[in-house]
């Protein structure tokens, strides 16, 4: 496990909207831009082998565009295509605040980062939800799923544990960046299920035209 002495002060960050990465979470990704295979490459050269994934932010007038908050994944897996293309998976650490952006020669973007505020995400489980419903929460998804007309693994899905089934579908429904974000900023998992059910209610009540769930 990973420890704060391990985190670096400056990170490669890749900007991905809609692409959600959380602590203790797995996130693939398709690389294949010149910039970020080179990000790759230099972050495999690590003995962290870190990258921060972050939204864009387009409403930031300083001329940052990013969101402040994001979270660093170390590089588990990764095979090479033949086309010199990379295909990985990033196990989220620990979220981050940027600090700064840095100048430099790389083709990718960098910033100065602090841990500070996320030391928890460094634990090895997060704390439970006590007041977690599981049985109304899977009628509630099951809504939601036959409302998308989508199909899921229900056997998996009631067996992963509290963290991983509300981490899996925050990273993986289709929710908007900025509800990404929010997903992301949750301090706790008590905090991060609000929201998500939240966001399901809400799409719910756009798909019918009545009012939210109670």
């Amino acid at each position: 496990m990973m420890q704060s002495a391990d985190l670096p002060d400056t990170l490669a960050v890749f900007p991905l909207p809609g692409a959600l990465l959380l602590p203790r979470s797995r996130l693939p990704l398709h690389v294949f831009e010149p910039r970020y295979l080179q990000m790759l490459d230099d972050a495999l050269r690590t003995p962290q082998r870190l990258i921060g994934m972050v939204q864009p932010n387009p409403c930031r007038q300083d001329g940052g565009k990013l969101h402040q908050i994001g979270c660093a994944g170390r590089v588990t897996q990764f095979s090479e295509t033949e086309d010199g293309r990379y295909m990985i998976t990033l196990t989220g650490v620990s979220r981050f605040r940027i600090k700064s952006e840095v100048d430099g020669f790389a083709p990718y973007r960098r910033c100065t980062v602090c841990w500070k505020s996320f030391d928890h995400d460094l634990a090895a489980a997060c704390a439970p939800d006590p007041r977690f419903d599981r049985d109304a929460f899977l009628r509630l998804l099951q809504r939601f799923f036959e409302a998308r007309d989508m199909c899921t693994d229900w056997d998996s899905l009631t067996q992963a544990d509290d963290e991983l089934l509300v981490n899996s579908l925050s990273m993986l429904l289709d929710f908007t960046p900025e509800d990404k974000q929010a997903l992301l900023e949750a301090p706790c998992l008590k905090t991060r299920r609000e929201t998500l059910v939240t966001l399901i209610e809400f799409a719910l009540c756009g798909n019918s035209g009545k009012d939210p769930l109670q």
